[in-house]
């Protein structure tokens, strides 16, 4: 795993790390199941404070990138299963208050787009 901390970058050192291993997770640089650093561990290799990597693994579980297991660590989610879930229910919940809205399906659609384009910097 290989993580770069910019410090004049405009994201946050915890954002920077959590869209790191998302990053890597999703490419498939980090397989399944991969044991990922320990928080302090992470955060003494990165020159980070341990609050600032253990809100990135916070982040990471609650999108469903990674899964903690007590003693056996932090590993690496199965491929989206979690994030695919909840970004289908959120779609769901979009297009549902789109249609009540009256928007036509296309007008929704070039709203996601948008929405989308913003969100990832396209």
């Amino acid at each position: 795993m290989s993580l770069k901390i910019r410090i004049d970058d405009s994201a946050p050192p915890y954002e920077q790390v959590r869209a790191q291993i998302s990053e890597q997770a999703r490419s498939g640089a980090l397989p399944v199941g991969y044991r990922l650093p320990t928080v302090r561990g992470l955060a003494q290799t990165l020159g980070l404070a341990a609050n600032t990597v253990a809100k990135a693994y916070r982040a990471l579980e609650a999108d469903g990138v990674i899964e903690t297991r007590g003693r056996n660590g932090t590993l690496v989610a199965a491929a989206g299963s979690a994030a695919e879930r909840e970004a289908a229910t959120a779609a769901q919940g979009y297009a549902e208050r789109a249609r009540r809205l009256g928007l036509a399906e296309e007008d929704a659609l070039a709203a996601v787009r948008d929405a989308l384009r913003a969100a990832y910097g396209t």
